[in-house]
């Protein structure tokens, strides 16, 4: 496929150039050295010849990505499931939006996820902030993603937003490619899902006619992913006591990574995708002569709404809240074992975190915090539901 040029700075590999970056792969020994850790017991040129065999991105991802999802969900998941029952047409390329809860796998389980009901991977939108690495930055495009640019100018991100819708239009309505992007930039900390309007903004700027159009020219399908536990929980408490204590507080390459490997490989309990309302059916419904900023804050409420009311709720989301509020609302939604259960994580998640200044009363109010915000999201969205 001939992709405009303006885009080769930013999006994944094409068939042709996967042979060259494999080679530069394989001869990088920080590649190397990850390979041989992540597959112990296979000699690294069986590893180089099964990729060398790899014609496309999705050969790769079915020859390594989808394998290693599914053992990480098979070791560190209870279950991993997804209900896409609600898609309107399976062949469709749509624009997967979602909130966020781990920085790897929300994108990764939902290809995987997509493979098991007959459908293709998506596109991801990844942040290159996390590219830390030459060869992260060759293996993520390997694996379909496309990069966003971080930390420029005003002026250099209003162009970079719009090369970069240009590219999700493009991949929509040219390639053919699913994408999935997050409702915010970076995860949501505290659990408290709501779409950022620069990610709609951004959205906006390809494609043709109006706001309106633009967003129904990328087929959008939010998704509302559920973790029962997020391995990165005493880690963003963390953050949010070193925020707290000093404002200037940034976060390292080294930090990205240590959340990277924590996600991946920390217990989640378990995990669902639920595909809610195709977006279009709803923005058929909108007057496309409002003000843009009535409807931006329109688009980005309904979002919110479908995500909200299709979490799936675990113990843990009804004792956290009652451990939070310090109420009994919910105590009929789990038994004594489960809240001890739930009380014994959430100790034990605390004791990871090693601060000569720690403030457990308010870690404990942030990790509550991030269990009990879905619940209270949804409980708001319904009665607010159309």
């Amino acid at each position: 496929m001939n992709i405009p040029a303006e885009f080769d700075e930013i999006r994944p590999y094409q068939p042709e150039e996967l042979p060259q970056v494999f080679e530069e792969l394989i001869a990088d020994p920080a590649f190397q050295m990850v390979v041989n850790y992540l597959y112990p017991d296979i000699p690294f040129d069986l590893i180089a010849a099964k990729m060398r065999k790899c014609k496309t991105n999705l050969d790769f991802q079915m020859a390594f990505g989808y394998d290693f999802v599914k053992t990480i969900a098979k070791k560190y998941c209870d279950s991993l499931t997804m209900d896409c029952s609600s898609l309107p047409d399976k062949k469709r390329a749509y624009t997967y939006i979602s909130n966020h809860r781990d920085i790897v796998l929300d994108a990764a389980f939902l290809s995987a996820l997509l493979i098991d009901n007959g459908m293709n991977t998506v596109e991801i939108a990844i942040g290159d902030n996390l590219l830390v690495y030459p060869w992260i930055k060759k293996l993520v495009r390997v694996n379909k993603s496309f990069i966003v640019q971080r930390a420029l100018t005003m002026r250099q991100m209003l162009e970079s937003s719009q090369r970069m819708s240009r590219y999700i239009h493009y991949a929509i309505s040219e390639k053919h490619e699913n994408v999935w992007i997050a409702q915010r930039e970076g995860r949501a900390k505290d659990s408290n899902d709501r779409t950022q309007d620069s990610v709609l903004k951004m959205l906006s700027m390809g494609g043709e006619g109006g706001f309106l159009d633009c967003l129904k020219q990328l087929h959008i399908m939010p998704v509302s992913i559920s973790y029962e536990y997020d391995p990165c929980d005493y880690l963003k408490a963390l953050e949010f006591q070193l925020k707290r204590d000093n404002p200037d507080y940034k976060k390292t390459p080294q930090d990205d990574l240590l959340s990277m490997q924590t996600g991946l490989f920390g217990y989640k309990g378990q995990v669902h995708f639920q595909m809610t309302t195709y977006l279009n059916d709803y923005l058929d419904t909108l007057d496309a002569s409002r003000p843009k900023g009535e409807l931006f804050t329109q688009v980005s409420n309904k979002i919110d709404r479908s995500i909200h009311l299709n979490y799936r709720f675990y113990p843990g989301n009804y004792v956290a809240y009652d451990w939070w509020k310090n109420e009994q609302r919910f105590a009929d939604r789990y038994t004594p074992e489960q809240k001890e259960k739930f009380q014994a994580y959430i100790e034990g998640q605390l004791a990871k975190i090693n601060l000569p200044n720690k403030d457990t009363a308010f870690l404990l109010d942030r990790i509550l915090a991030m269990y009990a915000n879905p619940l209270i999201n949804y409980l708001e969205a319904l009665q607010h539901e159309d």
